[in-house]
C-alpha cells in the first residue's frame, strides 16, 4: 500500500462527494451506525416515552434523579460509546484491509468509496439548496419543510428570513463536522479513523441532548464529540476566512463587488465564536456571519419552548435566500483549501515516517 495510492484514493473520494453527494438509493454507513445506536439506546435505556428525547425538555437538568440512577446512566452511555466505536473500527477495518488484501486496485476503489461516504459537502449543498429553491418560489411552507430536514429546531413559526438564517447556520456549522473534520481525520488515519469520527458525530446527533432521557446517558458521546471537534472547528473557521478572501479576489461565483468581507470574517470570529453554547459550533457560524455581513443565532424554539441564545455577527442587513448559496460557496472554498492542506499533510507524514 503506497502513499501515492492512498492520496489518489483520498482525492478521488473528495471529488466523488463533490460530484455526486449521497444518492438516497445508496447504502450509507451512517444509516447502519444510526440503527446500531438506536438498538443500543433501546436495550440500555428502554423504550422511549413521548417527548423525553426532545432537546428542550431539560435545558438545565434532567429532572429529579438520584445519584445511583445518574451513575448508572453515565455508565450505560460509556458502554454505548465503546460498543459503537468498536463495531465501527472492526467492520470498517475488515472492509478496508480485506480489500487491499485482495488486490491494490480493489483496495484503492474501496478506500475511495469509503472516503467519499465519510464526506458530506455535496449532500449539505443539495439539501440547503432545496430551502433556497422553495424561498425563491415564495413557497414558505415548502421552505419550512425543507429546512426542517436539516435542523432540529421548530420551523413552523419561521418567516422567510428565519428559514434562510437556519439554513445558513446549518451549512456553516456542518462545514466543520460534515466536511473539514472528517477530511482531517481521514487524512491522518485513513478511512477507518474517518469512519470512527463519523460514528462519534452520529452518536452526538442522536443522544447528545440535554434532555430528561439523554442528559447523563448521552454525556460521554457529547463530550467525546466536543473533544474531537475542538481543533477541526477552529481550522474550519480559518479555512472559511481564507475561502472568503479567495472568493472575494476571484469572484468565481458572483460578479457582485465585495460579497465576502474577509476582514469582518476574522473580526466576528474572534469576537463572537465563544457566544455559542457549543465549544465548537460558534467558530464556523461566526466566520460565516462576518464574511456575509449578517447576524446569525439568537433565540430559537425547540419542542415549543423558546431557548434564549445570543446573536452572532452584526445586523447589517436582512438574511436573504441568496445567503444560502453564498454560504455554500464558502463551504466549498474551505473544502478545497482543506483538501490541499490534507494532501500536503499526508506527504509530510509519509516523509517523517
Amino acid at each position: 500500500m503506497t502513499i501515492t495510492l492512498h492520496m489518489l484514493a483520498f482525492v478521488s473520494g473528495f471529488l466523488l462527494d463533490c460530484l455526486f453527494g449521497d444518492p438516497y438509493w445508496m447504502p450509507h454507513p451512517v444509516r447502519f451506525m444510526g440503527n446500531l445506536i438506536s438498538f443500543l439506546d433501546k436495550k440500555l435505556m428502554g423504550e422511549k416515552h413521548k417527548g423525553e428525547e426532545k432537546k428542550a425538555d431539560a435545558p438545565n437538568g434532567a429532572g429529579v434523579k438520584d445519584d445511583a440512577t445518574i451513575r448508572s446512566e453515565r455508565r450505560k452511555g460509556i458502554l454505548l460509546v465503546i460498543c459503537v466505536l468498536a463495531a465501527t473500527a472492526i467492520v470498517s477495518g475488515i472492509i478496508f484491509l480485506g480489500a487491499y488484501a485482495i488486490h491494490q486496485i480493489a483496495g484503492f476503489v474501496v478506500e475511495a468509496i469509503m472516503t467519499y461516504q465519510i464526506l458530506a459537502a455535496r449532500c449539505l449543498q443539495k439539501e440547503s439548496t432545496k430551502v433556497y429553491t422553495a424561498l425563491k418560489k415564495n413557497d414558505l411552507l415548502g421552505a419550512r419543510y425543507a429546512v426542517s430536514m436539516i435542523v432540529g429546531r421548530d420551523t413552523n413559526v419561521l418567516d422567510e428570513a428565519g428559514v434562510a438564517r437556519a439554513a445558513v447556520e446549518t451549512v456553516a456549522e456542518s462545514t466543520s463536522d460534515g466536511v473539514i473534520a472528517p477530511m482531517l481525520y481521514t487524512a491522518l488515519g485513513g478511512p477507518v479513523l474517518g469512519m470512527i469520527y463519523k460514528a462519534v458525530n452520529t452518536m452526538d446527533s442522536m443522544v447528545g441532548y440535554k434532555s430528561s432521557r439523554y442528559l447523563y446517558f448521552g454525556r460521554a458521546a457529547a463530550k467525546l464529540d466536543d473533544v474531537i471537534n475542538w481543533v477541526p472547528a477552529r481550522i474550519s473557521a480559518l479555512l472559511l476566512i481564507a475561502g472568503s478572501a479567495f472568493l472575494s479576489v476571484t469572484r468565481i461565483f458572483s460578479k457582485e463587488k465585495a460579497v465576502y468581507n474577509t476582514k469582518d470574517a476574522w473580526y466576528i470570529w474572534r469576537r463572537d465564536a465563544k457566544k455559542h453554547a457549543s465549544p465548537n459550533a460558534g467558530h464556523t457560524e461566526a466566520a460565516c456571519a462576518g464574511a456575509l455581513g449578517i447576524r446569525l443565532a439568537g433565540d430559537t424554539i425547540y419542542g415549543s419552548k423558546v431557548i434564549k441564545k445570543p446573536y452572532i455577527g452584526d445586523d447589517k442587513r436582512a438574511v436573504l435566500p441568496e445567503d444560502i448559496c453564498r454560504c455554500n460557496y464558502l463551504m466549498y472554498a474551505a473544502a478545497v483549501l482543506g483538501e490541499v492542506i490534507c494532501v500536503i499533510l499526508m506527504i509530510l507524514l509519509n516523509f517523517i515516517g
